[in-house]
């Protein structure tokens, strides 16, 4: 603890502390003394010009100071930035009768920061007595809320005496509240939404989502009128709008009258739940909630086109204009009322009474528990920059919560330590710190520093004899001319195309001499390694101090380190010459090694081709023999097969013989030959991966040969049954069809009708005689 103890000082001088003084420089791909600035706090440049030895990059001038200087360098030639801290505004705590007060200081800083440095200053809070407050009383003027209102009416007196005990410059308002004017939440019915109260109840107003009713005010007698101005409403369902209400009275500050120098405070009194957003699409109200003004004629005119707000939304607005909360609820919702105070700052939950007669004490409390907690925080923090807080509260005592301080009373000046930490490069960016609930600020600007200024003893020189008269001397290091190159700008490229020159020195595209040399005239020039030794290679890939290593000691003490690899003494092996040569564990019953089918390194098998530990022996991945090696074993055992003409040559790995049976049961293999007979043999695998021993069962399971005889006669039978199915089929539709002609015959003779008159072939013959009066005679 004691090692520790100046780190505070330092901080505030802008400084590291001593205890982190052994943190390590990262010093990988570092060219300049910018890069090194920008690598780590904890480095260091060295601009001596001699600091480097023969074979070392500019990369060594890099490191802590501590090191740096038991290299020889000189602690006026090294350069690594401090932070800096300027307060630019400082105003003292202090207190006016006209309410205009100061109750944090400093106001305004400006940090110039060495990135990842962290720097740490002191903030001033004092409470000032007599501070400014107002407060906004939001009632629920549900029908459940009568009793309580009838109350409410008379408490401007008592009210307004209490807050005189905390100030002389107090200030109340009023609003009400009950929920949407739609359905579910409504009875929409023009009568109900008139008069949404019992039929016996003669005092009740409109439906209303959230009214405004009186601004802030320093009058008890506005108010206490106001008030009695006011009667019941009502809805139909338990949850009421109280999120709606609570949001524009934050976020309305000129209709509510907010003074932007008071404390300020909203009392929330109902005995009922609250919805909150996606509770509006009951209602189909889809749109979210704006966070904006929506308030006509004191009243909110948006409450049925409008989702209500979330608690995040919420939260974000009464902080954000500085608002305190205090929820006055029934012992019912009190819990519920508990878990939303948890999730909005600065708010307090009490409960009241069942006709809120105690609703003044319960402010009073609740205020004096706001008041006593003094919580700081930051708004609008840049990308990439860290805040700690580490409060010291009343009387020195150090608070464990960070940013806060409880039991804090009027007068009490309290000290907040503030560590800022910029972990990149930025330039004029800033936020702000403040106590929630509290106008004052401190605003804090952030530059940091990522440029080297270093220093130059005399004039420039240009050329510089360091640099072979080739470049000029920056930081320490050669900066060179047009068409040089190199550490000391040694080499002339002349015509050459200096790109072109610096790729030949990079292994498959990639860093230029891996990071560990530089490129001369298209040539690696490697550096030291760490222990003195070299690098080496075409492009310092090798180095002989990186080899793996056994029981903590490079290759394990039994072998060299040859460009990242062991090279082991003999008896030893092993990627780090962990192990004895011997090949012991690795052998078998039959005295093989791994059973041929992997290497014994290490006194292990190392097998191949899926064969598993400890000897090789089983491979559960591999495909099975029996399907592999079923055309070997049909022309081995019945000289047929694909492989019947080259046998000999195609199946020279299996070793087989034909046994009339097994004589031991195992494992059988049953498969198929080409000419459909069933073969059953067995498999044995000698040493190696394709080495087996066959025995083959004599007797194939052959299926018996096709009756033609049957084949043909069931053919014939049946074509010709499918004959006499045809015919048959075509005489019932030929007697299908005559029948339907008949039938169609007999009704068209049902509905024929016959004229009734003597048929002539049928009649009485007649005799023709001759009228004389007509006959012609003399």
């Amino acid at each position: 603890m004691d090692r520790c103890m100046p780190l505070l000082i330092l901080l505030l001088m802008g400084r590291h502390g001593l205890c982190q003084q052994e943190e390590v420089c990262s010093k990988s791909l570092i060219n300049s003394c910018d890069d090194c600035i920008k690598s780590g706090p904890y480095c260091a440049w060295c601009q001596a010009l001699n600091f480097t030895k023969a074979g070392e990059q500019d990369a060594v001038r890099c490191n802590t100071r501590a090191n740096l200087i038991s290299k020889g360098c000189k602690e006026n030639e090294i350069i690594s930035p401090p932070n800096k801290l300027n307060i630019a505004k400082n105003d003292p705590l202090s207190a006016s009768e006209n309410g205009q007060v100061v109750q944090m200081r400093p106001q305004k800083i400006d940090l110039d920061l060495r990135p990842g440095l962290p720097v740490s200053f002191n903030v001033s809070f004092k409470a000032a007595e007599g501070h400014p407050v107002d407060l906004y009383y939001l009632m629920d003027l549900s029908y459940s809320m009568k009793d309580d209102l009838a109350n409410v009416k008379v408490l401007g007196t008592d009210l307004f005496a209490a807050l005189r005990k905390i100030t002389n410059h107090a200030r109340i308002g009023f609003g009400a509240f009950v929920d949407k004017t739609v359905l579910p939440y409504t009875n929409t019915n023009k009568e109900k939404l008139l008069k949404p109260c019992d039929e016996n109840d003669q005092q009740c107003q409109a439906a209303f989502g959230y009214r405004h009713v009186l601004s802030l005010t320093p009058n008890k007698n506005d108010f206490e009128a106001e008030v009695k101005k006011q009667f019941i409403s009502g809805n139909l369902d338990s949850p009421e709008g109280s999120l709606d209400a609570m949001m524009q009275a934050a976020v309305c500050e000129d209709k509510i009258g907010w003074n932007s120098n008071s404390t300020r405070l909203i009392v929330l009194t109902t005995d009922a739940g609250f919805h909150m957003a996606g509770d509006g699409k009951l209602a189909g109200i889809l749109e979210p909630n704006d966070e904006q003004c929506h308030m006509e004629n004191n009243l909110y005119v948006k409450s049925t086109e409008m989702d209500y707000p979330s608690v995040g939304q919420l939260a974000t607005q009464l902080e954000k204009n500085r608002i305190q909360t205090i929820f006055a609820v029934t012992q019912n919702v009190e819990s519920v009322y508990k878990e939303l105070s948890k999730m909005i700052p600065k708010s307090e939950v009490g409960v009241l009474s069942s006709d809120s007669k105690n609703v003044v004490e319960l402010i009073e409390k609740a205020y004096y528990a706001l008041s006593s907690k003094v919580t700081i925080t930051h708004d609008s923090l840049p990308e990439n920059v860290r805040v700690v807080y580490r409060p010291i509260c009343s009387h020195g005592e150090k608070s464990e919560k960070q940013g806060v301080c409880d039991q804090v009373h009027v007068g009490d000046e309290v000290i907040f330590e503030i560590t800022v930490t910029a972990d990149s490069c930025m330039e004029n960016e800033f936020f702000t710190i403040s106590p929630r609930g509290i106008k004052d600020t401190l605003t804090v600007t952030i530059n940091t520093t990522c440029k080297c200024q270093c220093d130059t003893a005399g004039p420039i020189v240009d050329p510089h004899p360091h640099c072979n008269n080739s470049g000029s001397i920056s930081c320490g290091i050669c900066r060179c001319n047009k068409g040089h190159v190199g550490q000391f700008c040694n080499c002339k490229i002349g015509d050459k195309d200096e790109h072109t020159l610096r790729a030949s020195c990079q292994k498959d595209n990639g860093t230029e001499c891996e990071g560990r040399g530089d490129c001369v005239c298209g040539r690696c020039e490697c550096h030291n390694t760490d222990s003195g030794s070299q690098y080496y290679g075409p492009y310092c890939e090798c180095d002989d101090d990186h080899c793996e290593k056994f029981q903590n000691q490079q290759c394990g003490g039994k072998g060299k380190c040859k460009c990242g690899k062991c090279e082991c003494n003999p008896g030893f092996e092993g990627s780090a010459c962990q192990c004895k040569t011997s090949d012991e564990a690795c052998r078998t019953i039959n005295n093989s090694v791994c059973n041929g089918r992997g290497s014994c390194k290490c006194n292990q098998c190392e097998c191949r081709g899926g064969y598993q530990r400890p000897h090789c022996l089983e491979c559960p991945g591999c495909t099975d023999p029996c399907q592999t090696k079923v055309n070997c074993i049909e022309c081995l055992g019945f000289e047929s097969g694909p492989f019947k003409k080259n046998c000999s040559e195609a199946c020279k790995t299996i070793s087989s013989k034909i046994v009339e049976k097994f004589p031991f049961k195992s494992k059988e293999c049953k498969q198929k030959d080409s000419e459909g007979c069933w073969m059953t043999f067995k498999l044995v695998q000698l040493v190696g991966e394709d080495n087996y021993e066959a025995e083959i069962l004599k007797q194939r399971e052959c299926p018996p040969p096709p009756n033609f005889i049957a084949i043909i006669g069931g053919s014939v039978a049946a074509v010709a049954l499918i004959g006499i199915l045809l015919l048959m089929l075509i005489k019932l539709l030929l007697y299908m069809k005559d029948l339907k002609e008949f039938r169609k015959f007999e009704n068209e003779k049902k509905k024929s009708k016959w004229a009734e008159a003597d048929n002539p072939l049928f009649q009485t013959a007649t005799t023709t005689v001759a009228n004389p009066t007509f006959t012609g005679g003399d």
